[in-house]
Order: structure tokens, then sequence, then C-alpha cells
């Protein structure tokens, strides 16, 4: 059983989709992850989410370097929606990128994100989250 009833999955790498699928079934996380290619897929959900008074999700897991909304520019927009809800989104970064400035970054944004992870995610790394 998993701590977390809904968690969101917003990345635009589909191999990313199919590794986390595989890592929660083989590790029975009984959760159905919902995937966005995108910030701006995600944040139309939340906001659906938020006018139908429905909670948002438990967990994001986000990438940073996407198209047409990238992690950044979500975070941004879902500091500004979240404070219309009640309840917590743990929100971890799961990005490729090493470099020192999305490092840095990351901080400017403690108040939204637990941790941040390097793809490929690993068994340990999930068992950090759940």
């Amino acid at each position: 059983m998993s701590k977390f009833k809904e968690v969101f999955v917003i990345d635009d790498d589909k191999v990313f989709h199919f590794i986390i699928k595989k890592l929660f079934s083989k590790n029975n996380i009984d959760v159905s992850p919902s995937f966005y290619l995108n910030g701006l897929e995600a944040l139309e959900e939340i906001k659906e989410k938020i006018s139908m008074g429905v909670a948002l999700p438990d967990l994001i897991l986000l990438d940073i370097n996407m198209p047409i909304m990238d992690g950044w520019q979500f975070l941004d927009e879902f500091r500004k929606t979240k404070k219309e809800t009640k309840g917590q989104t743990i929100i971890y970064l799961v990005s490729s990128s090493d470099s020192t400035s999305d490092m840095n970054k990351a901080k400017e944004y403690q108040d939204e994100i637990e941790d941040y992870f390097f793809k490929p995610m690993t068994l340990d790394d999930l068992k950090k989250i759940f």
C-alpha cells in the first residue's frame, strides 16, 4: 500500500514513463500514476481539480527540461495556484541535468520541492520517496 493516493509524473520522456510504471509494478507500489508530457498539461488538470473541489495529487515527479512549459515554469504557476487549496503536494525534481545552475535554482524552490533526483531513477530513489 502506498502512502500516496495520487501521483503525477510530469516528463516529456515516454521512456521515463515506462520505467516508472515498471518500477512501481515490480516493487508493489500500489498507485497508478497519471502521466503528462509538459507542465501545462499537468497545470490544467490541477486547475480543473481545484475548480471541482477535488484534492490535488499527493506526489509529483517533475522533470525540468520539457517543451511548452518546463519544470521551473510549472513550479512558478503551481506556487500561485496551490494557495487556493488545502492539503499538501510533495514534489520531487527528477532530471538528467546535473548543471550547477539547475542545482542552485532548485534551492530557490525549497518550499515547493522535497528533493532532486537524477535520471534514471533507481529502486533506491523510489524507496526514499515511498
